[in-house]
């Protein structure tokens, strides 16, 4: 019988790739430099020399076992051992290898993560805005993914409404932090409040609360400022990374999961996840690219290009009257539209070949996901588009 589950999904397509699609055939039509494409997240900025460097360097140095074989169910030894000791250089942690596991990108961390501390029928809390893509991601382990309603001030915790939803039935709570969709990342007040409320529920509820970091826009921040780096906040903390964002190289799929060693069992949880590999098929990402990675894991790509990016559009966008938080990382921001209904607000904007996202997916309706990971010229050259739009389409505003 066919999967009447999955055969369901494909009635819940991506918008987000929805969107996409349409301006790659709207590209077709007019040219691409025409379309101005703020739907996808693909990272923009070249990959580092030293990565591409590495990567030849160890085709010609390395056997086609090493390179093209299986590497061992927990990532390649040596690659995890740089990888904590990176970490423990640039955040004061104290990993060892056995604290880290090697997966195929943030997504396949987050699948072994969400697995690791919850059983079906236990249910993970997140905060509005959030990345769509984490209802399957959760819902189909069987736990259930609630949201917390976003604080639309400054995008930090909703605390009250938080309290609220923290019953004894969650187990997990997952962060995205800068985070996409809004690009605000949590302050370390944030944090350390959070972490007091984890503490203070698992003493109350009599179980252990697990927290799920998702880090991919972990090294890309603005104004001189800095993610805060949640694992020092609380023990029980589960760090997802991705190279995708920092080194541009989303095509590779090569990511970590990270265990907070304080929590007592890290080592024994990296273990489990080799045997969640065996039924979910994320196992042994590519051992050429776990060794390029290891190499170049305290580099990034040349990342300035974003922040110019954002504040070429925050200035824009904010002097035609959009009300925006500022970004304090990643490639995205998210304005509130000029109308209520943000499906129509899109709708209007693609007559002037303007592709934004609409925010209802995101679980906070009425605003726009930017992702402005392109070519700064044609940032620049929207600005007009986005003028012309303001003018035309809400000309009282």
């Amino acid at each position: 019988m066919i999967s009447q589950q999955y055969k369901a999904m494909l009635g819940g397509k991506s918008v987000i790739r929805e969107l996409s699609e349409y301006a790659t055939a709207r590209a077709a039509e007019i040219g691409a430099q025409n379309v101005f494409d703020y739907s996808l997240g693909n990272p923009s900025v070249p990959v580092p020399a030293a990565f591409n460097e590495a990567v030849i360097r160890l085709i010609g140095e390395k056997s086609s076992m090493e390179l093209h074989g299986y590497s061992p169910s927990l990532g390649l030894p040596g690659v995890r051992r740089t990888i904590a000791d990176s970490l423990n250089r640039r955040f004061s942690m104290n990993y060892t290898m056995n604290d880290i596991f090697m997966t195929s990108g943030a997504a396949a961390a987050l699948a072994h993560a969400f697995r690791l501390v919850t059983a079906p029928g236990d249910e993970i809390l997140t905060f509005a805005p959030f990345f769509p893509e984490y209802h399957p991601y959760v819902d189909l382990t069987g736990a259930r993914l609630k949201v917390v309603p976003a604080n639309t001030e400054d995008f930090q915790i909703n605390f009250d409404a938080f309290e609220q939803l923290l019953t004894p039935s969650v187990h997990a709570i997952l962060v995205n932090t800068p985070s996409n969709p809004s690009g605000v990342a949590y302050s370390r007040e944030t944090l350390t409040r959070l972490a007091q409320v984890l503490t203070k529920k698992e003493e109350e509820f009599g179980h252990e609360i697990w927290l799920i970091s998702d880090e991919p826009y972990r090294e890309i921040v603005f104004d001189g400022g800095d993610a805060p780096y949640v694992s020092h906040f609380y023990p029980r903390t589960i760090s997802c990374y991705s190279f995708s964002k920092s080194l541009s190289l989303p095509g590779e799929r090569i990511g970590y999961v990270a265990v907070n060693p304080a929590c007592g069992v890290s080592s024994m949880l990296v273990t489990m996840c080799g045997q969640i590999s065996r039924g979910i098929g994320h196992n042994c990402p590519s051992s050429l690219i776990q060794y390029a990675a290891a190499e170049v894991c305290d580099m990034t790509s040349d990342l300035s290009v974003y922040e110019t990016n954002m504040n070429l559009l925050y200035d824009a966008l904010t002097a035609l009257g959009f009300e925006i938080v500022r970004p304090g990382g990643t490639f995205y921001m998210f304005p509130k539209a000029l109308e209520e209904d943000a499906v129509a607000f899109c709708k209007k904007a693609l007559k002037y070949d303007l592709v934004l996202v609409p925010s209802d997916s995101f679980g906070v309706p009425g605003y726009i996901r930017i992702a402005y990971c392109t070519d700064t010229e044609k940032v620049v050259r929207s600005l007009d588009a986005f003028r012309r739009f303001v003018e035309a389409e809400y000309p009282n505003r």
